[in-house]
C-alpha cells in the first residue's frame, strides 16, 4: 500500500464527468467550483440535490456516464453508532453504483491518523470506509487531511468550561480548507494512486498554541490551559496522533495568513 505523497503521480488525460458526493459542503463546493473553472463537467451531488448515498436514492442516475467519483461527504452526527452507520451505508452504496457505472477513479477524503485513533468511534468508521474502498476493486485514491483551520473555533468551544479552554498540548498541524479542496481537485485530475497519502498545514505546533492564537485574533478573552489528559474530543492522544508521521503534501496557507483572511 502506497503511503507517500504522489509527487510523481501521472496526470490523467482530461477525465469525463466528475461526480462530487457532498458537493455542497465546505470542501465539496470548493472542489466543484475549481473543477468547473478548469472546464470540467461536474455534478455536485448531495441529499439537497436528490442524491442520497446513505439510502442509495438518485445514485444510479447521478453516476451514469461518470469517469470519476469524489466522496467528501460527512456524517451529520458524530455519535458512534450513527457515524458508523453513515459511512458503512454510504460507502457501500457508492462503491456498488460506481462499479455498475464503470467509474474509473474513486477518491475519498479521510483524516490523518485514522488508524492510530481507533479508540474514537468517528475514526473507527473512517477506517471502515477506507477498507471498503481498498477492497472494492475500483481504482482509487485516499487523501488523508489533518484538521481544518476552520474547525479550531469548534475545538475551543468543545473544550471550554466557564472561561477556561482546557486542551492537550499534543502536536497539531491543521490545514486551510481551501488547500484541502485544492489537493482533492488535483487528485480528481490525476491517475488513480491506489493508495493513500497525507496532506497537512505548513506548521506543526502544540494544539494549545493554535487555539491561543485563534482566540487572541478573535478578541476572545478565554484562557487556554494545557492539560495532557484532555485528549481530543475525549480520545487520548499524543504527539504522533494527529500529525503525519512520514512524507506529506503541505498546504500553501499558513495560520497567520488564514487569520488575516477571515477578519
Amino acid at each position: 500500500m502506497q503511503t507517500t505523497s504522489p509527487s510523481s503521480t501521472t496526470t490523467a488525460t482530461q477525465p469525463g464527468k466528475i461526480v462530487v458526493i457532498g458537493g455542497t459542503g465546505l470542501i465539496g463546493k470548493q472542489v466543484v467550483q475549481s473543477l468547473r473553472q478548469q472546464g470540467h463537467q461536474v455534478l455536485a451531488a448531495s441529499p439537497s440535490q436528490g442524491v442520497n448515498a446513505v439510502t442509495g436514492e438518485g445514485l444510479a442516475e447521478a453516476l451514469r456516464g461518470a469517469h470519476t467519483v469524489v466522496d467528501v461527504s460527512n456524517s451529520p452526527s458524530f455519535e458512534d453508532r450513527a457515524v458508523m452507520d453513515f459511512f458503512q451505508a454510504s460507502t457501500t452504496h457508492l462503491l456498488a453504483a460506481s462499479a455498475a457505472a464503470g467509474v474509473q477513479h474513486f477518491i475519498a477524503l479521510s483524516v490523518v491518523g485514522t488508524d492510530r485513533l481507533q479508540a474514537a468511534g468517528y475514526f473507527r468508521a473512517k477506517l471502515v470506509q477506507e477498507n471498503l474502498i481498498r477492497a472494492s476493486g475500483l481504482p482509487y485514491t485516499l487523501v488523508r487531511a489533518t484538521q481544518f483551520f476552520e474547525f479550531i473555533g469548534s475545538i475551543a468551544h468543545a473544550s471550554t468550561v466557564n472561561d477556561t479552554v482546557r486542551l492537550t498540548p499534543a502536536r497539531f498541524q491543521p490545514i486551510a480548507a481551501h488547500d484541502v479542496a485544492q489537493a482533492v481537485t488535483e487528485a480528481a485530475l490525476a491517475a488513480a494512486y491506489n493508495g493513500l497519502y497525507d496532506i497537512a498545514g505548513p506548521q506543526a505546533q502544540p494544539m494549545t498554541d493554535f487555539v491561543t492564537t485563534y482566540l487572541e485574533a478573535q478578541g476572545d478573552p478565554r484562557r487556554v490551559m494545557a492539560d495532557p489528559a484532555a485528549g481530543y474530543f475525549g480520545t487520548p492522544i499524543d504527539d504522533q496522533s494527529l500529525v503525519p508521521l512520514g512524507e506529506a503534501k503541505l498546504g500553501a496557507t499558513d495560520f497567520k495568513t488564514w487569520l488575516e483572511q477571515i477578519k
